[in-house]
């Protein structure tokens, strides 16, 4: 007797492709190396593969060859069929072996793929198979089927009938009952095609000759069809995909075995795809029409060529722009906050041939210092903790367009090294990734920081500096234009007046010389912030300019057409004016730089800009810290 172990080694290392199922309960219990190789399938694959399921285009001999294994305890066919990864037939040579009688019913399958050389022996198995009484038709084969056991057919989730010649009904299954909403008794010996198939889906009338199910087995050709219905007891059609596989009897076509499921689900499933991805064509169409409306309305809006004023600096400014514009040159606009730096560059970039590119905007300001090299080149999966997706940076976000590096002397030291690289060689690399990238980027920078100074100070690389400083322009502050403050005054009354539903209002003579007798240290920021609030308060068509009172304290003291005294400033006084100012803040913030309760919301300053501006004033925040408050 051939021990366990042994019969385990013969098993796994046999070079056929070796099965054992349990024809009860419908499945694989175990497969061998060559089993798997051959279905290419692994066996926890196959585990949860019904038998049925594997045999579907001889589903019917499978049950011929399954009792005949069960009655004589071996048997072997050249007639049975395997599917491959759910669509390829294979035909096979098979034996089979019963190796345990009681639960589990165990069968080995030993598959071979056909050969020639075997028909005679196929021949005299067949022979020996029709003389067998119990098994003198097919139509037998399906009534013992019903009448004796239910083997695979009870346990396959599908619906399965079987038909003759004549399109009567020989045998239904549970699944195909319950499918269907027929009792077995109710279709057996009936037309199937009259009480299932007897209309398409439009209900118009579906001939029998064009049934594909009767096509089966008048040519003997297995017919899978992935989209007809099969019509309910209670009226209701079934959308269906079937297999019809002819029974040949003898060399003769008695009928037909039919495979079907209902497929409702996944019609449905397709029908929710179809309109989805309408919708999200739909809705692309609008983004997309929507993002060419707000781009010009954004070009509208911050078209360089209307830029208020008409000055001699602005003129310079927008010569300036209409130079370098075309070119790829980098550019360094410097100059107070609240100047506009950040509409210049936008206006270089709308008049330049990456327009159609985005602008990309960077405050490097407000960049935590571990952050800057992931916001700048991106980073990898899992390249640092709280990186779970892979992030494209500013860099490649920018590829084909501009770069605004705002506030750019606040950038680390130790990431200028590798911007300088960025910027002379267009490659880098995202955060914890070893494959370089290549960008095709403009810089333009921006900054209120004197960066020779800080080059002098080492706190900036010099080499960095001539490569960002290739065409400079200053951003001139308002003060040193005060002849373009009517226009800009008029200008932001009429968009604030818009943008707070109130009624048209006008400045008045005394309004715009109030303006142009004030120092505008927040520049033209201050002075949207001042006509907003005007307009806010303003009541009976009337405005009322609230500006910060200025020291007479001027070097000359003439007088205007109505005899009031001009007052003029130097610029040492404005300065000690504005230091005076940022300190009365930060007594009454308690040093307190940033935040709802900060000096910079106090001042209507961004503080990183009140921070600069404590640097370049010497002010030291912490001598006004009230250590009891």
């Amino acid at each position: 007797m051939i021990s366990p172990f042994l019969y385990q080694t013969l098993f796994h290392q046999s070079p056929d492709a070796m099965l054992l199922i349990d024809p009860i309960n419908n499945r694989v219990l175990h497969s061998n190396r060559a089993a798997t190789e051959l279905l290419a399938q692994s066996f926890q694959s196959l585990q949860k593969t019904s038998v049925s399921e594997l045999f579907r285009p001889s589903l019917a001999k499978l049950v011929v060859f399954t009792e005949e294994t069960l009655e004589n305890g071996q048997a072997w066919s050249d007639e049975l069929q395997l599917l491959i990864n759910g669509r390829e037939c294979l035909d096979l040579e098979t034996t089979a072996v019963l190796i345990r009688h009681n639960s589990p019913v165990t069968i080995s399958l030993i598959l071979r793929k056909k050969k020639r050389e075997q028909q005679q022996l196929s021949e005299a198995n067949k022979l020996h198979r029709e003389g067998l009484e119990q098994w003198k038709t097919i139509e037998n084969v399906f009534r013992e089927f019903e009448r004796e056991n239910q083997l695979i057919l009870q346990a396959a989730g599908e619906g399965i009938y079987g038909v003759d010649a004549k399109g009567d009904t020989t045998f239904v299954n549970p699944a195909a009952e319950r499918i269907l909403g027929w009792k077995a008794s109710e279709l057996n010996g009936k037309n199937m095609h009259a009480m299932i198939h007897h209309s398409h889906s439009d209900g118009s009338q579906y001939e029998g000759q064009d049934c594909h199910i009767y096509a089966a087995f008048r040519d003997g050709e297995v017919r899978h069809i992935e989209n007809e219905f099969f019509w309910r007891k209670d009226g209701k059609p079934i959308p269906v995909e079937y297999t019809s596989t002819p029974i040949i009897d003898n060399g003769r076509l008695v009928g037909a075995v039919v495979i079907f499921r209902d497929i409702s689900e996944r019609k449905l499933a397709e029908e929710k795809l179809h309109a989805a991805l309408n919708e999200v064509q739909t809705l692309k169409k609008r983004l997309e029409m929507e993002n060419a409306y707000l781009q010009e309305e954004y070009r509208a809006e911050h078209n360089y060529k209307e830029i208020v004023g008409q000055s001699a600096a602005i003129h310079k400014i927008i010569q300036q722009i209409d130079l370098v514009a075309p070119t790829n040159a980098n550019v360094l606009i410097s100059g107070e906050s609240g100047t506009g730096k950040e509409l210049i560059a936008r206006a270089i970039h709308e008049a330049s041939g990456r327009k159609n590119r985005p602008l990309i905007r960077v405050n490097c300001a407000s960049i935590p210092r571990e952050l800057f090299e992931s916001e700048f080149f991106g980073h990898i999966k899992g390249a640092f903790t709280g990186a779970v997706n892979d992030r494209a940076g500013r860099f490649e976000l920018a590829d084909g367009g501009s770069l605004f590096l705002d506030e750019v002397g606040e950038i680390p030291m130790e990431l200028q090294s590798k911007l300088l690289r960025v910027l002379q060689e267009q490659q880098f690399e995202r955060v914890g990734d070893s494959k370089t990238r290549s960008v095709d980027v403009r810089i333009i920078a921006a900054t209120n920081r004197d960066l020779k100074q800080a080059v002098q100070d080492q706190t900036f690389r010099e080499d960095l500096y001539f490569r960002l400083n290739v065409f400079p322009i200053e951003s001139i502050p308002l003060r040193d234009r005060i002849e373009d403050i009517p226009l800009l005054s008029n200008h932001f009354l009429k968009i604030a007046c818009q943008k707070f539903g109130k009624p048209e209002r006008k400045l008045t003579l005394g309004h715009i010389q109030k303006m142009q007798g004030y120092a505008w240290p927040g520049n033209i920021r201050e002075l949207v912030n001042v006509i907003e609030r005007a307009v806010i308060l303003s009541h009976d068509q009337k405005l009322e300019l609230n500006l910060p009172r200025l020291n007479d304290t001027a070097t000359n003291t003439p007088n205007d057409s109505d005899g009031a005294p001009i007052v003029i400033q130097t610029r040492d006084e404005l300065l000690e004016l504005e230091k005076q100012n940022i300190i009365k803040a930060l007594k009454c913030c308690n040093g307190k730089v940033f935040g709802d309760d900060g000096a910079a919301k106090l001042l209507k300053m961004k503080p990183t800009t009140l921070t600069s501006r404590l640097k370049k004033l010497a002010i030291n925040r912490h001598q006004f810290v009230q250590l009891d408050a």
